[in-house]
């Protein structure tokens, strides 16, 4: 790839890098089809395009600010530091 050129397509590999989740965790958003992606060559192998993982982001984004609208912060409520 020539240099300055930016990477279309990137594995789940990379997804779950960049989301910082498991690599079980990206296949099943990709396989619930809430992370579009493509299946190529003869192993199936899945790509991700890097401007669907951006749409993806700012939907979670709008749904968690959603979520923490209807759901306002309890001084007794737990949290996951994962």
């Amino acid at each position: 790839m020539g240099q300055g050129m930016s990477q279309r397509f990137l594995t789940l590999a990379d997804v779950a890098e960049i989301l910082n989740i498991s690599a079980t965790q990206t296949y099943a958003l990709v396989r619930r089809g809430d992370l579009p992606a493509i299946k190529i060559g003869g192993r199936g192998q899945w790509r991700v395009e890097q401007q669907a993982l951006e749409q993806y982001i700012e939907q979670m984004y709008a749904e968690t600010k959603r979520f923490v609208e209807e759901h306002p912060f309890e001084r007794n409520e737990t949290f996951s530091t994962d």
